[in-house]
């Protein structure tokens, strides 16, 4: 029996459609930080009478934030669009498109789902125009479309997706107030962060503060340890060809990066707990040693969503900041950032779905929904100036000044080894087992399911 596109729980979600199309949240041509002329050509596009169906995992006060910058889309052409959202996203656009009950637009919250609907020849790819755009629009521009270029059906490789909201790994956290009382400086290379580290152990503190525990995903932070490093220690191929195993696990490069996470979490002196604790201590508690009286630690590697598990009442760019997790000097690889983003794609093509997806690669697509909070963007024509708060401005601007910016590899991989050997094995690592052994398991696993 074919599904239709449209759900039952899937269909209650558009409830609000009719309320948000009515108004628009920032009046074109008032707030002169936006940038009009994107809005203002979109009026050539003449729409009137044409229904955009578009898919994605956004629920909630994300969907809230996304309906407002489509209202733009309809206001300025005419056109209908209908947002759905699901938390059952990835499962039901793998029936949809097979059951030929496709929206137009499908927004995959990461590459690989994507990578293989296209290879089955669920996806349209996008045209030069758009590949050209990207290059010139987005900083690290060559990454975002190397991220969304895959086979098709046809065996030859297309861009089928233009990212549209990103995030950041490639972060540090720590408290102003006690890197001013010991006097410590943001590093700005990972010689400085390493200095730094063993600064913090001479004047009797302890530098990190790091916990792998999650329940059943235990061990997922340690991957983004991992993956960040071998960004600052090897070129861009050498991660995209791990990320596929071209390059094994067990590659000497790979082992070494995982010797460099091992640097710090393995050292008693350089960890809050000593380095038993790593393993066992959750991720939401590792934060809470920045904000003691003397601190625990005094910095937090983690992604942009770590004032999630900050103390209540916690004030941003005072009580706590960040800095950019920094890349070696001598090593000269520029400035590599880890995150991810969400990839607007087609699958099922009209003249409307072509006209939307380059509608969310303007100026005013990503400022309308930046100026709400909870987006970050690589675009470089969007105006910083927008952003909802200063700590996303800041964290925006990281990503600005990405020379190469790549997905989480463990998100990337097969699941029974980006979310399961990998995780195991960074656990096994941090317990004991030598970085050799921990990547020739992982390896061993991964060919085994290549037999399977």
């Amino acid at each position: 029996m074919k599904k239709s596109f449209l759900p039952v729980a899937i269909l209650l979600s558009l409830s609000a459609h009719s309320v948000f199309a009515s108004g628009l949240l920032f009046p074109p041509g008032k707030d002169t930080r936006f940038t009009w002329s994107s809005y203002d050509s979109l009026k050539s596009e003449h729409l009137q009478g044409q229904k955009v169906s578009v898919f994605g995992p956004w629920l909630g006060d994300e969907k809230t934030r996304f309906e407002n910058v489509i209202a733009y889309f309809e206001k300025a052409t005419g056109a209908d669009v209908e947002y759905a959202g699901s938390d059952s996203f990835e499962q039901q656009i793998v029936i949809d498109t097979q059951a030929g009950s496709a929206p137009n637009i499908a927004i995959f919250p990461q590459p690989g789902l994507a990578a293989n609907l296209a290879a089955k020849g669920y996806l349209t790819p996008f045209g030069d125009d758009a590949k050209k755009g990207i290059l010139n629009d987005y900083a690290a521009g060559q990454s975002w479309v190397d991220l969304a270029t895959f086979k098709g059906k046809d065996a030859k490789k297309h861009l089928y997706g233009i990212f549209y909201r990103a995030d950041l790994k490639s972060l540090v956290w720590y408290s102003p107030d006690n890197f001013s009382d010991a006097g410590y400086d943001i590093p700005k290379t990972m010689e400085e962060l390493k200095a730094l580290t063993k600064q913090i152990v001479a004047d009797g503190g302890t530098p990190w503060c790091i916990g792998l525990g999650s329940g059943a995903a235990t061990g997922w932070p340690a991957t983004d340890w991992v993956e960040d490093i071998l960004l600052r220690t090897q070129p861009p191929s050498v991660y995209d060809g791990w990320v596929s195993n071209k390059v094994k696990f067990n590659d000497p490069r790979i082992v070494d990066a995982i010797k460099n996470f091992g640097w710090f979490a393995r050292n008693n002196k350089f960890v809050d707990g000593g380095s038993a604790a790593v393993g066992s201590t959750d991720f939401r508690d590792s934060p809470k040693g920045l904000f003691t009286s003397p601190p625990k630690c005094y910095m937090l590697k983690q992604a942009s969503f770590a004032p999630a598990f900050f103390p209540e009442g916690t004030e941003m760019g005072v009580d706590a900041d960040f800095f950019y997790f920094p890349a070696y000097a001598s090593k000269k690889l520029g400035k590599p950032v880890e995150g991810g983003g969400t990839l607007i794609s087609i699958t099922k093509d009209s003249v409307g779905a072509r006209d939307f997806a380059k509608f969310l690669r303007s100026p005013i697509a990503h400022e309308i929904w930046m100026a709400q909070g909870g987006f970050l963007s690589p675009d470089l024509k969007a105006n910083p100036a927008v952003y909802a708060s200063d700590t996303l401005r800041r964290e925006g601007k990281v990503l600005l000044n990405a020379s190469v910016f790549r997905f989480d590899a463990s998100d990337l991989m097969p699941g029974k080894i980006g979310s399961g050997a990998f995780w195991t094995g960074m656990v096994n690592y941090v317990s004991g087992e030598s970085a050799k052994d921990v990547a020739n398991d992982i390896q061993k696993n991964w060919d085994a399911l290549k037999k399977n």
